[in-house]
């Protein structure tokens, strides 16, 4: 519909192949994956994830221009898709909740029969609390402050202050998840060597996929920044990508409070 003859606020969105292309990604992937995890070759997955990644850079490559060429992206387009990543963080949320579940569900005897009668279960020993899980958690703070200064700056029409806000974030994140992999390196635990190893895995390691997934998201950012995107009333790419990183922030909080420290002493119920 052209600009013309529109008489209404919202973004009436052209024909495109990007969604059939990243089905295609995504069951490519599937079935690929499965495949090698039943002794298969891997190509399939990867070629999956490649076609996945192609439909990414792609489609949002073609959000920006509708955004900053078409001009399509109205007060009311835009609240729609601030709307969607809301609900993105949701399901994200149920995502974790999971995790939280089967950890509570295998170490507190009042939600289940199952639970463990001691955890950490014996032969377990936790990472210490206050030594490396403390200093990721400090360094995933201070990454929520700078994105947040980052966010203000560019609010406030500092260009300055805002690069330097997403660069000194994306940073933090880099060191959050070499600090994490050294962790995982001394752990004098395995992921098969029971519940608790595989629950705190499971729940860290996700958080930590997140953790890259969102400094990828801001490096993305801070390089858009550079070519001089985003303006004071328009930066939803952004304002996605700061709200994602403090659900992270979040997550971890919990994770923390709940794997590291509260699970870090021994129960015996």
């Amino acid at each position: 519909m052209s600009s013309e003859t529109q008489n209404h606020p919202w973004h009436i969105v052209e024909p495109s192949s990007w969604p059939i292309i990243g089905t295609v990604g995504a069951l490519t992937a599937a079935f690929g994956g499965v495949w090698y995890m039943q002794e298969g070759p891997i190509w399939g997955f990867v070629a999956g994830m490649l076609i996945v990644l192609y439909t990414m850079f792609g489609w949002w490559r073609q959000v920006i221009r509708e955004a900053q060429v078409d001009k399509a992206h109205t007060e009311q387009v835009q609240h729609g898709l601030r709307f969607s990543v809301v609900l993105f963080i949701a399901s994200e949320v149920m995502f974790f909740f999971a995790f939280f579940w089967a950890y509570f569900n295998s170490s507190m005897p009042i939600l289940s029969f199952a639970a463990q009668p001691v955890w950490p279960p014996e032969g377990i020993e936790p990472l210490h609390t206050w030594g490396l899980p403390f200093v990721n958690t400090l360094i995933l703070l201070t990454s929520g402050a700078t994105v947040t200064w980052a966010h203000h700056a560019l609010k406030a029409g500092n260009r300055g202050q805002l690069k330097l806000g997403l660069l000194l974030t994306w940073v933090l994140g880099l060191i959050f998840l070499g600090t994490q992999a050294y962790e995982y390196s001394i752990a004098s635990f395995g992921f098969t060597d029971g519940i608790y190893s595989s629950t705190f895995y499971l729940a860290t390691g996700f958080h930590g996929f997140h953790v890259l997934v969102g400094a990828i998201f801001l490096f993305v950012c801070w390089v858009r920044s550079l070519k001089g995107d985003f303006t004071p009333k328009q930066h939803i790419g952004f304002e996605a990508a700061a709200w994602y990183w403090h659900f992270v922030d979040v997550v971890w909080l919990f994770l923390f409070a709940w794997v590291y420290w509260w699970g870090g002493y021994g129960y015996v119920y």
